[in-house]
């Protein structure tokens, strides 16, 4: 049982490497908080939202598509190369996208996918970074008003910093909660729900804090330049995105919460300079994401099923 699960442990690495981005990114591109502080303070809140509040998505993934032990492993295969790949590229990418394509690559074929449940999970794919572009629009809207009333430069700082750790990990939590279906959700059901939050938690928490920092380096600088309230903002709002689809109970992509925050954050403050190659780079990541995790899946699952039958 402990080797049919190592790819959801090494999918959980790849979504930890790539969406640490989506919580620190913007604070440590715009210098607001240190790396390393960022990678420790996340892997410790993503651990604790994955057990806390993980079980409902959990239970969505797993409803998705009937799944054995066999069609659950090649599906976390398939996602975990896809978001590797994504991660070597420096293109934030979804894990919600590529869990799902790996599972649809499958179950299409074996007729075992539940198309309601799959019909609910893109509409919150969709609603996702337009939610967090205006939720970060309204949100730069109203604190700027209180944040000017500050006087010295130095409280101003001082805020920030504060605000921007609390945040961070609060996203963090909020990642841990809603992404932690996306590494052990087609398991549930052959292992224990605690024992596959326990498992996705520390897999991504692992991932966080050994190979996170070139997507990180990528999200919030490059895709429109941001001030430190800016980026703390961007972080808010994409926490708050992220943890109501948590409490749902539908896995979205923090990669799509952060570029709609970090848009509606830039677009509050006035800001035109909106980098859309980097943009259109990221969206075609998101369309090519679950089509090469439901081709690689598919083609793994295939060739398992031929050797197998040689035997």
């Amino acid at each position: 049982m402990f080797f049919a699960i190592i790819p959801a442990i090494v999918f959980g690495w790849a979504l930890g490497a790539n969406d640490a981005a989506n919580v620190y990114g913007t604070a440590v591109t715009s210098g607001l908080v240190k790396y390393r502080l960022a990678v420790v303070l996340s892997a410790i809140f993503i651990l604790i939202g994955a057990l806390l509040e993980g079980s409902r998505g959990l239970e969505t993934i797993s409803s998705v598509s009937s799944q054995t032990l066999l069609t659950a492993s090649v599906s976390t295969i398939g996602a975990a190369i896809s978001m590797t790949l994504m991660t070597y590229l420096g293109i934030p990418s979804s894990s919600s996208q590529a869990m799902m394509g790996a599972i649809l690559g499958i179950g299409i074929l074996n007729s075992t996918v539940d198309w309601s449940v799959l019909t609910k999970v893109v509409i919150c794919w969709i609603t996702t970074p337009i939610g967090a572009a205006i939720g970060s629009f309204l949100l730069y809207k109203i604190f700027a008003v209180m944040f000017r009333r500050i006087k010295t430069v130095q409280a101003q700082d001082l805020s920030l910093k504060i605000g921007a750790l609390i945040i961070g990990a609060y996203g963090s939590y909020a990642l841990g909660a809603n992404n932690v279906a996306n590494v052990t959700g087609p398991f549930v059901g052959i292992i224990p729900l605690e024992v596959a939050a326990l498992v996705g938690g520390l897999s991504i928490a692992l991932g966080v804090l050994t190979f996170s920092k070139r997507v990180m380096y990528t999200v919030g600088k490059q895709i429109t330049s941001l001030d430190h309230f800016s980026a703390v903002i961007a972080t808010f709002s994409q926490a708050i995105t992220v943890w109501i689809y948590a409490l749902i109970g539908v896995p979205v992509s923090t990669s799509q919460a952060i570029v709609g925050a970090v848009i509606g954050a830039g677009l509050a403050r006035g800001s035109r300079d909106i980098n859309y190659k980097i943009l259109r780079n990221i969206a075609l990541g998101w369309l090519q994401t679950p089509l090469i995790a439901g081709l690689v899946s598919l083609g793994l699952y295939l060739l398992i099923k031929a050797v197998g039958g040689l035997f």
